[in-house]
């Protein structure tokens, strides 16, 4: 059994990585370090960039040989309303409210481009982060959230994050 170190906790976890995560959306990324935070208003869930508004969601990918899923932590462009409905309800259970539209806002590697993808959102309970589906069923990631993955797909994954080298 393989371990890996953990980018967000910075500890070693058994196993192979279930989830990749990005911690900004990528035209904020993509600002200088020394000019972000004054450019953007952002922490781990919520990011506001001009008039531009961004939550942090999570897209699973069932597994179809091993009990889970594939998880990746994308962030999501959304309008100005459904962002601040977002925040209204960021300590409540928002699992009711209808699911709002929105844009994936990462680039993410081993698919054809992603950013803009359309997508829809649902809001969770208050631990959990909005989860989407992806519109577009023309796209291959909506194909394997739809199907889940298989284990060969799951390693494709790990490579094009670089969690683990090629064959």
């Amino acid at each position: 059994m393989s371990a890996f170190l953990c980018s967000t906790c910075g500890e070693t976890h058994e196993g192979l990585p279930t989830d990749r995560g990005w911690k900004l959306p990528d035209a904020v990324w993509a600002i200088p370090d020394g000019e972000r935070s004054n450019m953007a208003k952002f922490n781990s869930d919520l990011c506001q960039f001009g008039n531009r508004f961004f939550i942090r969601c999570l897209l699973k990918l069932p597994f179809n040989e091993q009990p889970g899923y594939y998880g990746w932590g994308v962030w999501v462009e959304v309008a100005e309303p459904d962002f601040y409905r977002y925040v209204e309800l960021y300590d409540k259970d928002g699992s009711a409210e209808p699911p709002v539209l929105g844009a994936i806002a990462n680039a993410m590697p081993g698919y054809p481009p992603t950013l803009g993808l359309p997508v829809t959102v649902q809001f969770q309970s208050s631990t959990s982060r909005p989860m989407i589906a992806v519109s577009a069923s023309d796209h291959p990631i909506a194909e394997e959230q739809s199907r889940g993955i298989d284990n060969q797909r799951y390693h494709e994954i790990l490579v094009a994050t670089g969690s683990v080298g090629g064959p």
